[in-house]
């Protein structure tokens, strides 16, 4: 049965177009791993700071998996700083990882 696992990180207003550059920098990044269905990024349309990273696995182990991979530990490190340049600080100010399975809905 699918699983979704949301990550809804809050982002500063200033913080939205660089939390999308990074997503996009490693896109197809968990693409190939054991268990992966789909990934979604949800950029607010209103007045809301929270950024959501939405996932569909077959199953929690599959994410778990995933989790505790050097994939993930490398996916999810800061940027290595350029020559004379600081650390990337952090996009987001803080995130919840939220667990859902499919209970209902229609594809259309």
């Amino acid at each position: 049965m699918t699983i979704i696992k949301i990550n809804a990180i809050t982002v500063p207003d200033d913080g939205g177009d660089e939390l999308a550059r990074r997503f996009a920098a490693r896109a197809g990044a968990v693409d190939d791993r054991p268990g992966f269905e789909g990934f979604e990024l949800l950029k607010p349309t209103d007045d809301r700071k929270t950024w959501l990273v939405v996932t569909r696995w077959a199953d929690d182990e599959s994410f778990q998996a995933w989790l505790n991979s050097p994939a993930f530990g490398h996916g999810h490190r800061s940027e290595a700083p350029k020559d004379g340049e600081p650390a990337a600080r952090p996009v987001g100010v803080s995130s919840e990882l939220w667990s859902y399975e499919i209970a209902g809905g229609s594809i259309g």
